[in-house]
C-alpha cells in the first residue's frame, strides 16, 4: 500500500508543475490560484457540514494552528512556483530548484524532531541531491533568456513548505487529513481570492485552456498530490515523504519534455535513475532500522531510545 501510494504521490505532485505551466499563457499567477482553490474550498466545506466527526474534538487552537500550516504549505509554496514559471523558469527547472528540499528537511528532522536518521537514509539523501544537481546542470545549459533571480524564487517557496511540515511534524494534536485539506484549502481560497481582487484579476478568461488547467490542478494537484503528502507524512515520516520528493524534478522533467516540448537529455535521465537509487536506499535503511528498532524493544533495552527515534504518528 505504501508503495502505491508514494507512486500516486509522486505522479499526483508532479502535475502540479505541468499545470502550473499549461495554465501560465492565459491568465496570471494569482487568478489560476483563486480559481484552483476557490472551487474545491466550497466543495470540502460543504462535506464537513455534512460530516462533523472529524471536527468535533477540536480547538481554535488547532484550527488556527492548520490555518498556519496552509498559509505555507499552500499559499507561500505555490505562489512562489507559480510566479517563477510565469517569470520563463520552466515547470521542469522550478522542480529541479525544489529538489534541495530533502537535504534541508532530513539535515532539520534530527535536532528539531529527535527522529533517527540512519546512515543509509543519509546515503540516500546525499545520493539524492546528486540526481538533482545533475538534472539542473543539464537544464541550467540550456539558455531560455529568463533572468537570473527568477531562478532565486522557488527557493523561498521550498523553505515555506519545509516549515510547514515541521510545523505540522511537531502538533501535539491529531487532525484527520480531510480536516488539514479543508482547512488548508479554505485559507488558500481567502488568500489568492483577496489578492485576485484586489489586483484586478478575479475574472477569469474564457480560454477552454485556462479551464482545462484548472481542472487538472484541481483533481491531481489539490486533491491527489496535496492529500497524499499529509497522508504518507502522517503514515511514515519526514525523511520518507522528502525523499519522495528527489522525483519531483526528473519525473516532471520527463513530464515537461512529453506535453510542454522543454529540453531532454542523457544528462537529465542519468540524474532520473540517481534520484530513483536514492529513494530506494532511504527506503531500506528505514526497514533497517525499524527491524533493528524490533529487536531491541523485545530484549527490553529501554537505555537505547534514541536509536529509534521519535516516528510521526
Amino acid at each position: 500500500m505504501n508503495f502505491l501510494l508514494s507512486i500516486a504521490f509522486v505522479i499526483c505532485w508532479s502535475s502540479g508543475f505541468i499545470g502550473a505551466g499549461l495554465g501560465a499563457g492565459s491568465a496570471s499567477a494569482v487568478t489560476i490560484l483563486m480559481w484552483r482553490f476557490l472551487p474545491p474550498a466550497v466543495i470540502l466545506i460543504a462535506i464537513a457540514a455534512v460530516t462533523r466527526t472529524s471536527w468535533r474534538d477540536l480547538a481554535v487552537r488547532d484550527v488556527a494552528r492548520q490555518a498556519l500550516i496552509g498559509m505555507l504549505s499552500q499559499s507561500g509554496y505555490l505562489l512562489t512556483v507559480y510566479y517563477a514559471i510565469q517569470l520563463g523558469v520552466s515547470s521542469g527547472t522550478t522542480a529541479l530548484i525544489d529538489g534541495v528540499q530533502p537535504l534541508v528537511a532530513g539535515a532539520l528532522a534530527g535536532p528539531l524532531l529527535g527522529q533517527y536518521v540512519s546512515h543509509k537514509q543519509w546515503l540516500g539523501l546525499c545520493l539524492g541531491v546528486s540526481g538533482v544537481a545533475i538534472v539542473t546542470m543539464a537544464d541550467a545549459a540550456v539558455g531560455t533568456g529568463t533572468a537570473w533571480w527568477a531562478y532565486l524564487i522557488p527557493f523561498s517557496g521550498m523553505f515555506s513548505l519545509v516549515a510547514a511540515t515541521f510545523l505540522e511534524s511537531r502538533s501535539r494534536a491529531r487532525v484527520a487529513p480531510a480536516v488539514s485539506l479543508t482547512v488548508h484549502c479554505t485559507t488558500s481560497a481567502v488568500i489568492f481570492t483577496a489578492l485576485a481582487v484586489s489586483a484586478g484579476a478575479a475574472k477569469p478568461p474564457a480560454e477552454l485552456s485556462f479551464w482545462a488547467a484548472i481542472t487538472w490542478l484541481i483533481a491531481l494537484s489539490t486533491f491527489g498530490g496535496y492529500g497524499l503528502y499529509w497522508l504518507i507524512l502522517r503514515r511514515s515520516g519526514v525523511t520518507e515523504v522528502n525523499t519522495l520528493m528527489f522525483l519531483m524534478a526528473p519525473v516532471t522533467a520527463v513530464w515537461g519534455a512529453l506535453m510542454l516540448g522543454e529540453p531532454f537529455g542523457p544528462q537529465t535521465a542519468l540524474g532520473l535513475a540517481v534520484g530513483l537509487a536514492a529513494v530506494v536506499i532511504v527506503h531500506r535503511g528505514d526497514i533497517s532500522s525499524t527491524r533493528v528498532c524490533a529487536r531491541d524493544t523485545d530484549a527490553g533495552a529501554a537505555a537505547r531510545p534514541a536509536k529509534c527515534g521519535a516516528r510521526y504518528p
